[in-house]
Order: structure tokens, then C-alpha cells, then sequence
């Protein structure tokens, strides 16, 4: 059973963590020099994500944003569980739970960066009731 009820929850909780990122001017400055333009695609429920770090921008939806110069492909259960802290990237890669195209090396050195919205993913959470979540 999918944790997100449908795609618009995925855009909700998913695309959110993104948005939270995107008010903080300090991890703004910090990944704008990456260059990585990130698309990831989620299924059960199906939805795509593309992240424009140079940009500071997401767009949500298959076919909407720049062209992806690193894509990584998951469950949103497996996203929910990484936003959660529970999912450890590189292990998930290895074991084939997430797959990626692109220099994955210049995604894993941001990792550092995305823990600092671990946080405020899980109080959004909690803040919103939704345990469901929070327990996957």
C-alpha cells in the first residue's frame, strides 16, 4: 500500500520539502554552483519532479521544466522514507531500490545539504497530522 494517496500528495509533500529548501537563501547560494538540474520520477503514485538548482525552481509534472542533467527513479515511498532520514542514498543506489542516470557523484556531494531539510519535512508532518507519513 502507497503511502501518498495520489500524485497531487507526492506534488504536496515531496515537491514541499523542495519549496522549504527554495526559502532558504543560504542553501539556495550554497547549491546554485552544483549546476544540477535534478528530475526524479516516483511511481505508486506516479508523478516527476524536476528540480532546477542553478534556478532555484521546481516544476512539477512529466515534460515540465529544464532538461535533467542527473535523474534518479524510486517509489514516493522510498522519497518519503529519504525525507524521513531512514533512506541512506547510496546504499539505496547499490541495492537498486533507487536508480540513476547522470554523474550521481555530484548528487551524493549535496547530500550534506538535503539532510538540513530532514527537520522541517518532519515537523511539516507532524504539523499536518499526517503519522502515516511519519511512520512509513
Amino acid at each position: 500500500m502507497a503511502v501518498f494517496a495520489d500524485e497531487a500528495e507526492v506534488y504536496e509533500y515531496l515537491g514541499g520539502v523542495f519549496r522549504i529548501g527554495m526559502e532558504d537563501p543560504e542553501l539556495v547560494s550554497a547549491l546554485q554552483p552544483s549546476g544540477v538540474v535534478l528530475r526524479i520520477t516516483y511511481t505508486d503514485p506516479a508523478a516527476v519532479l524536476t528540480v532546477d538548482l542553478p534556478n532555484a525552481e521546481l516544476h512539477t509534472g512529466a515534460g515540465n521544466g529544464p532538461d535533467p542533467n542527473i535523474e534518479l527513479f524510486m517509489s514516493a515511498d522510498t522519497g518519503n522514507r529519504f525525507w524521513l532520514g531512514k533512506v541512506v542514498l547510496p546504499v539505496a543506489l547499490a541495492k537498486g531500490d533507487v536508480r540513476a542516470k547522470g554523474p550521481v557523484s555530484k548528487l551524493l556531494k549535496l547530500l550534506p545539504l538535503a539532510k538540513q531539510l530532514f527537520g522541517p519535512y518532519r515537523e511539516r508532518l507532524a504539523a499536518e497530522g499526517r503519522d502515516d507519513l511519519l511512520k512509513a
